[in-house]
């Protein structure tokens, strides 16, 4: 747990929900079995098919971003309890396992990925914590920069995968007063949804992930 108490102390988390998740939700356990030694090491870590499961500093960076302050309309700190998230590239399963805890009972976290093998790696990791069988997550292969209009409109969408510009279609499925969290290039971008077709953007340089895949 050194790690978890860096991330607290040099300012990377903040809200103690999004703590209380980071302490119960082992980074561990979404980790191929040959690198799990690796798990308190702050830095990203390949899962296969040139995916990536994120570095610890760069999703709590992100979770606060998207829960610990908030929103548009000037929500509180436990602005994701209760939500509906879209997680668009859920990769090994860790942020949608954090966000399932953060949501808790009554929220809903819609995880999308696009490659097969890392989706069913990523699945049967979420379910060592029995949130699919809880209803909490639901995990769909498909295209994450088409959003999921099935479930659509989110309180909240996170992206763990830079894009080249913000999809269209996250913007259509946000709700007025949503936050969207999402990497464009190499910074980390927050959209807030002020109005219909109107977004405060704020930026976030100085950070690498791997490109958002689509079909």
């Amino acid at each position: 747990m050194a790690l978890i108490e860096n991330l607290i102390q040099e300012g990377w988390l903040k809200t103690e929900r999004i703590i209380e998740a980071f302490q119960k939700i082992k980074r561990a356990d979404f980790l191929p079995k040959e690198i799990k030694d690796l798990a308190e090491i702050n830095e990203a870590l390949p899962i296969g098919k040139d995916q990536t499961i994120s570095q610890p500093l760069v999703v709590a960076f992100m979770l606060e971003l998207l829960c610990g302050g908030p929103d548009a309309d000037g929500r509180g700190p436990d602005s994701c309890v209760g939500k509906k998230i879209l997680d668009v590239g859920f990769g090994s399963g860790w942020t949608s396992s954090l966000l399932a805890e953060i949501v808790g009972i009554k929220g809903k976290v819609i995880a999308i990925e696009i490659v097969p093998d890392i989706a069913q790696f990523g699945k049967s990791n979420i379910s060592k914590y029995n949130f699919i069988e809880k209803g909490i997550v639901q995990c769909f292969f498909s295209d994450g920069s088409k959003g999921y209009e099935k479930e659509a409109p989110f309180d909240k969408i996170l992206a763990s995968a830079s894009a080249d510009y913000l999809p269209s279609s996250w913007k259509e499925q946000l709700k007025t007063g949503g936050r969207i969290v999402a990497p464009i290039g190499n910074s980390i971008w927050v959209f807030d949804k002020i109005e219909e077709n109107k977004f405060k953007e704020r930026e976030y340089p100085g950070f690498v992930f791997v490109p958002l895949i689509k079909k």
